[in-house]
């Protein structure tokens, strides 16, 4: 199924406003994690595991919302998940302690999952193989806005407002978003799918399906290295090397520039060579650089600027690594798009939970922690990879 090009350029927009729920409810309030731990009268490691919690939450979301979506169908899935998460914003903006922060995290991440594991549904719903590779990479190029600004507007919130103020707008955004794919997001799902499959049915399909296993652990891990720096960042960049709350969003930010132009080089790449290869690649220079990361502090004690750079260059490769892995998965399950597509990015969140919360437990004070989980997190995706695609055969659109 195809639909013109104009009108999917307006559902690629629409889909990159949803997908970047989740980035904006990461990122933004990053600066305002100090405040957050004197507001309510905790430690920084008690507001960092508010990340880890949301993670978990997201992760359920998007298990639930897969199937229920290929039940019921996306637009039902999308814009009840917006409306939860709309809900977990007003109660986060009105917590009166950590604890309840923590809850309140979770219903907003729960929501937003539900949301946004159907972008890769209704991409698959239209398209396959490379096409469907490519569409995701320019969502994600778009969605890609959201992580680069998202600090910036809590450091610009936190300038007139506190950190209340952040959760409020998230609440707005996502009210903003509903009330325009009410009145403008299709049906894109199949009236010929086979509805009445059991959830669990679509689930066993998808996790003993060992090429999709290959590629779920391709892109967890991928996201583990992520999530590892996201957790870490705020600590190593303000509190070890001592960067304001205004410089933080600009070195967080450099990050998704390289994330920016590898998903662009991915679209054009794509026309060479497949999915596949270009996964390859992206794991290899990823574990390259984590690696180079992390013995360069020990033995040189990186500066900021190249702890930095080389930071930039390991977070590239998730551009190489997300839009190839989720699309070659979901390619193998064309009735159950959301369901798979559930599978493997709730994986991704929850590993991505497991790293940054042993971030958190290892924190010494040091980037070494972070750098550490960053390093291991590529070297286990490549294994995993390996071992479970070993002597198959992987189509060649893949």
């Amino acid at each position: 199924m195809k639909i013109p090009a104009t009108s999917f350029q307006s559902l690629t927009w629409m889909l990159a406003g949803l997908i970047s729920i989740g980035p904006l409810a990461i990122d933004a309030y990053l600066p305002a994690m100090p405040q957050i731990a004197t507001s309510l009268d905790t430690s920084i490691h008690h507001v960092e595991l508010t990340l880890s919690v949301f993670l978990i939450g997201f992760a359920l979301g998007q298990l639930f919302g897969g199937p229920f979506s290929d039940q019921y169908g996306r637009r039902l899935t999308i814009l009840s998940g917006l409306g939860i998460f709309a809900l977990g914003s007003l109660l986060a903006a009105l917590t009166p302690s950590i604890e309840i922060l923590w809850l309140a995290r979770v219903l907003q991440a729960f929501g937003g999952g539900i949301g946004v594991v159907n972008t890769m549904a209704v991409v698959r719903d239209l398209y396959s193989g490379r096409d469907s590779a490519r569409a995701l990479s320019r969502i994600v190029s778009i969605m890609l806005a959201a992580p680069l600004l998202a600090p910036f507007i809590g450091s610009g919130i936190l300038l007139f407002s506190n950190w209340r103020g952040i959760f409020a707008l998230l609440m707005l955004y996502a009210l903003a978003l509903l009330l325009v794919l009410l009145r403008t997001l299709p049906e894109t799902r199949q009236a010929s799918v086979q509805v009445s499959m059991h959830p669990l049915r679509r689930y066993w399909s998808v996790i003993r399906h060992r090429p999709t296993l290959g590629f779920l652990s391709a892109t967890a891990f991928s996201h583990a290295g992520m999530f590892a720096f996201i957790t870490g960042s705020a600590l190593v960049y303000m509190e070890y090397y001592g960067a304001s709350p205004q410089l933080f969003p600009v070195l967080f930010g450099m990050n998704i520039l390289t994330l920016v132009a590898c998903n662009r080089l991915n679209v054009l790449f794509l026309n060479h060579t497949s999915p596949l290869r270009l996964l390859k690649i992206g794991q290899a220079v990823q574990l390259l650089f984590g690696l180079v990361l992390l013995l360069s502090y020990l033995l040189f004690e990186l500066p900021l600027w190249g702890l930095v750079l080389m930071i930039m260059l390991f977070m590239g490769q998730h551009g190489f690594i997300m839009a190839n892995g989720i699309s070659s998965a979901v390619d193998y399950f064309p009735q159950s798009a959301a369901t798979a597509s559930a599978v493997i990015t709730a994986t991704g969140f929850m590993v991505g939970a497991a790293s940054g919360t042993l971030v958190g437990l290892l924190g010494d004070g040091s980037p070494i922690p972070m750098l550490a989980v960053m390093a291991a997190c590529p070297m286990l995706g490549i294994l995993l990879r390996t071992l479970l695609h070993r002597d198959l055969q992987i189509p060649p659109e893949q």
